[in-house]
C-alpha cells in the first residue's frame, strides 16, 4: 500500500510541474491538504535525493531540480518508501531471503510476488509526474 509519505510527495512533486519559479512549502502544503511539518521532512528528503532544488531567504522556496518528464513515480516511491516488492525476497535492491523458506528458487509464494513487483515497477517506472500532471488536469 502506498503511504501517505509517497501520497504526499507525488501531490507535492505534480504542484511542482505546474508552478512557475520557486513554490513555497506553506503553498503546497495548502493547496494540496499536507500537514506542514510533515510537507518539510518529505520536501528535505526529496532535496538531499537530488529531485527538487531549494533557494533559502527572501523568494526562496522549492522547484524541480530537472524536468518533470524526467522524473518518474518509481523514483519518488522508492526515495521516500523504500523498494516496491511486497515481500522482500521478491526485492531487487533490498532482497532478504525470508527466515521460513527452504528454497527461495521453489517458493511459489515469491514466485507470483516476482511477478507483482515486476508489473508494479513497469507501470510506476514509466509514468512521469508530468503524465501524471496532465492526467489530473485532464480529470478536471
Amino acid at each position: 500500500m502506498l503511504s501517505n509519505k509517497a501520497k504526499y510527495g507525488l501531490k507535492a512533486l505534480i504542484h511542482l510541474a505546474g508552478a512557475q519559479g520557486v513554490s513555497l512549502a506553506a503553498n503546497i502544503a495548502q493547496d494540496n491538504n499536507i500537514p506542514r511539518k510533515f510537507l518539510d521532512a518529505i520536501l528535505l528528503e526529496l532535496t538531499k535525493a537530488g529531485i527538487l532544488s531549494s533557494k533559502k531567504g527572501k523568494g526562496g522556496g522549492y522547484q524541480l531540480a530537472r524536468p518533470a518528464d524526467a522524473i518518474t513515480c518509481g523514483q519518488i516511491i522508492r526515495i521516500l518508501d523504500g523498494p516496491l516488492a511486497p515481500i522482500a525476497c521478491a526485492s531487487r535492491t533490498a532482497y532478504r531471503p525470508c527466515t521460513d523458506c527452504g528454497d527461495v528458487e521453489a517458493c511459489a509464494i515469491r514466485d507470483v510476488m516476482l511477478d507483482v513487483r515486476d508489473a508494479m515497477a513497469l507501470i510506476l517506472d514509466k509514468t512521469s509526474i508530468a503524465t501524471m500532471r496532465a492526467r489530473g488536469l485532464r480529470a478536471a
